[in-house]
């Protein structure tokens, strides 16, 4: 049995600005965000956490370290679990494009998979790169993994992982979703942070970062 503890990376300039900033290896966590990741290994030092992973992007790598740093444990970096790319909105935090955004997201939300950002891609795209990943850094995995990732991503894969019959919420900064199973007998939902942690205000961050 496997128990997949996904985190969302701590708050980066971009989240406060709530700039769509989805392209890695993207910006650094600030000192807000810093601070989170320590608090987030703290959180998590009474837990058993075999392997730890995190997405190319700079931001998961550095919100993933503190958690592996407690058990002398490296960061593996893996492919495909980066945020849903934004496309024409990269970038960008004016008004319109974060409508736009909104609408598409609203759309995956309630089962239009394959609505497309401007210029980027549609939960059906990021769900083809992020499932094969997890099943790549799990399978045959009779423990822990942790893997650092982003808050769009994190909540269209859970839903994917649990059949679609969950209902999913926003997943604030160093928030966790947390899964057990396997690959091959299905993921059951255990935890879904439904509230921000207490680090700091973190509430000016969007879903796609």
């Amino acid at each position: 049995m496997t128990r997949l503890i996904l985190a969302r990376h701590g708050q980066t300039d971009s989240n406060a600005r709530r700039i769509l900033d989805s392209a890695p290896p993207g910006p650094p966590l600030n000192a807000l965000g810093l601070a989170q990741a320590a608090a987030l290994g703290e959180r998590l030092r009474g837990e058993r956490i075999d392997v730890v992973h995190a997405s190319v992007a700079t931001r998961a790598q550095e919100t993933a370290t503190p958690v592996a740093a407690t058990r002398g444990l490296d960061v593996g970096v893996v492919e495909g679990v980066h945020e849903v790319f934004c496309g024409d909105l990269e970038g960008r935090a004016d008004d319109h494009a974060r409508e736009r955004f909104e609408a598409v997201y609203a759309a995956w939300l309630a089962g239009d998979l394959g609505a497309h950002l401007p210029g980027g891609e549609s939960a059906l795209d990021l769900r083809t790169r992020f499932l094969p990943a997890v099943e790549e850094i799990t399978d045959g995995v009779d423990g822990t993994v942790l893997l650092a990732s982003h808050g769009a991503a994190i909540r269209l894969a859970s839903a994917a992982l649990l059949g679609d019959t969950a209902e999913t919420t926003y997943v604030p900064n160093t928030g966790l979703v947390i899964l057990t199973g396997t690959p091959a007998t299905g993921w059951t939902l255990e935890h879904w942070d439904t509230a921000a942690p207490v680090v700091g205000d973190v509430t000016a961050g969007g879903p796609a970062d």
